[in-house]
């Protein structure tokens, strides 16, 4: 049976030029960088090439970027990093109601510390408007985090003009970009953000690495503590090789980034379109035009409570797909926080079928999905008695 990967913004398979940029750092290249000695210096030649392809991937100075072991940590250490220069008294956070875990059970924690967060809401259209942002913002606000695409519904985000207004009251801007790095540009030369997150498995790099850009001259206090490597930002041995896989990922990714775009929003458009045709029911979740490239999150009106159902028979099928974030599986059979801030109400929030594209998927691939989809969701029950308008 042919194996189809549509999750993409779960994790992406690792692209061989990423593994031939790795393999010589599980071998002869195995020094600890911060080693004075031969060994140590070639593997410190390997975490500087890292630094600085992943610099250039977002017009960065290298020493801006600090490498962490993944997206979750490097939204960690921008929040609690802020929050731990001020007094609970004296700090404000805002983000918005549909962010990811990593963002969300991060202001939940500073929140049991004392410290004052605001959640924004979202359009119907899972965007943040830039006027609630404005109406927000106190004089003790300090940090602004607002996700550059939405990891559930795909949806981006007006980056540039929050940060504009974060900027003119005065506080520091973060935003978690995982889902959008590699897939739009993102410069910082030209954007006015202080932080940004990113985590090498969702642009065909390696699990366990990630990193976080730092404005230069902006301060942050450090989570972990140590031997000073990371600038005293992040203390811990480099993991040498997974820096390599980022890096040569980073690279690939500004190199073909266009190109992989604009055949991913071909396959994203042609997906929407016959399932519009072939499936009346089906609407599409989140802003038409306004999303990642490859990601797409559809609704089956009446029948959202089978979402679970669905995936399951398109895994029988051969066809991976998810019905929201890998890190809310645990909560599948609940309303999904991210619809429920869109304003779907608890029946229509439980259900949606997320099909996330990449780099190695192919025409043949959609025209087999196709082929199965409407049958599948035939085969589904009806679980409520309304209609929808399809989007």
């Amino acid at each position: 049976m042919e194996q189809i990967y549509f999750d993409h913004s779960a994790t992406t398979p690792l692209d061989p030029r990423v593994v031939e940029a790795m393999l010589p750092l599980y071998g002869d290249n195995f020094g600890n960088p911060s080693s004075l000695h031969w060994a140590g210096q070639n593997a410190k030649q390997a975490v500087d090439e890292g630094r600085r392809q992943v610099a250039e991937l977002f017009h960065a100075q290298p020493d801006e970027i600090v490498f962490t072991a993944s997206g979750t940590e490097s939204d960690n250490m921008a929040l609690v990093g802020v929050a731990s220069l001020y007094l609970p008294q004296d700090c404000h956070i805002i983000t918005s109601s549909f962010e990811h875990p990593a963002i969300l059970e991060t202001c939940k924690y500073l929140e049991r510390l004392g410290y004052a967060v605001s959640y924004l809401p979202v359009t119907p259209e899972g965007i943040v408007d830039p006027e609630s942002l404005v109406q927000a913002l106190r004089p003790k606000t300090r940090l602004v985090s607002i996700m550059a695409a939405n990891n559930v519904v795909g949806t981006l985000q007006p980056i540039a003009e929050l940060a504009q207004i974060t900027k003119a009251h005065g506080a520091l801007f973060h935003t978690d970009a995982v889902q959008a790095v590699g897939k739009i540009p993102l410069h910082v030369d030209a954007l006015p953000i202080d932080f940004l997150s990113l985590s090498a498995h969702k642009l065909h790099g390696p699990k366990g690495i990630g990193a976080l850009y730092i404005r230069q001259g902006v301060k942050i206090e450090p989570l972990v503590h140590g031997g000073g490597q990371e600038r005293g930002i992040r203390s811990a041995t480099e993991n040498v090789a997974a820096i390599a896989g980022l890096g040569k990922a980073a690279e690939i990714a500004g190199a073909e980034m266009s190109a992989e775009a604009s055949r991913l929003v071909q396959l994203r458009d042609r997906i929407i379109a016959e399932v519009s045709e072939k499936i009346p029911n089906a609407y599409l979740i989140g802003h038409r035009y306004k999303r990642l490239p490859g990601h797409i999150c559809l609704g089956f009106a009446g029948q959202e409570g089978e979402a679970i159902h669905l995936m399951l028979a398109l895994n029988e099928a051969g066809i991976a797909i998810s019905t929201g974030s890998a890190c809310s599986a645990h909560h599948a059979g609940q309303p999904s926080y991210i619809l429920t801030a869109m304003g779907f109400d608890p029946i229509r929030a439980r259900g949606s079928l997320r099909i996330t594209l990449g780099r190695f998927n192919t025409d043949a691939e959609v025209d087999t999905f196709l082929d199965v989809l409407p049958g599948l969701v035939g085969e589904l029950h009806s679980v409520t008695s309304r209609s929808f308008a399809v989007a």
